[in-house]
């Protein structure tokens, strides 16, 4: 004996749930491709110099997740770092190490840093007195320049200093001045 299944439906209609079925499948499917590629694409840096160098190495695996309450964010360049959305904070480990100079030195956290505020208010600080050097950028309307070093010091100080910064009142004057 044979069975034979007739289907009592009209001709391109479908009856039933396949339909709402299949679309929330597509839907979950859509939803998890972006989780897993991530909401924001990575951000642009260029590699300094010296951006090979182990040392930078030793403070990229140790860049915290978070920075000034921002989150990290991925880059496409080697020995760099990026926090927030849009990005608040950047890291370049590698670039040239600078010299004496007259720009201000703040110290945080045993951390000597080169404040250049020419593009005030974003930010550029550089490390003074380690090789290689460390480059960091902010954008002050979006994160506070003195937290944002705090957050970045435990990976920074994996760096020893050579050198510290030098005040007007760390110079060595002359005691015996020549009448004119």
């Amino acid at each position: 004996m044979t069975f034979q299944f007739t289907h009592l439906r009209r001709p391109g209609r479908r009856t039933g749930p396949v339909p709402r079925r299949r679309a929330a499948t597509a839907l979950l499917l859509a939803v998890a491709a972006v989780l897993i590629t991530g909401c924001a694409a990575a951000v642009p840096m260029q590699p300094a110099a010296d951006a090979e160098n182990p040392a930078c190495a030793d403070i990229i695996v140790r860049l915290p997740t978070t920075v000034a309450d921002q989150p990290e964010r991925e880059t496409n360049a080697q020995s760099t770092g990026a926090w927030g959305e849009p990005s608040a904070v950047l890291l370049t480990c590698g670039v040239e190490v600078p010299g004496p100079t007259t720009l201000p030195c703040v110290s945080i956290n045993g951390i000597d840093w080169i404040e250049d505020d020419s593009e005030a208010p974003k930010y550029r600080y550089t490390t003074y007195g380690r090789e290689p050097a460390t480059e960091v950028y902010i954008d002050s309307e979006l994160v506070s320049g003195s937290t944002t070093l705090v957050d970045l010091s435990s990976a920074i100080s994996n760096i020893p200093a050579t050198k510290q910064c030098l005040g007007a009142e760390d110079a060595t004057l002359p005691t015996d001045i020549p009448a004119p």
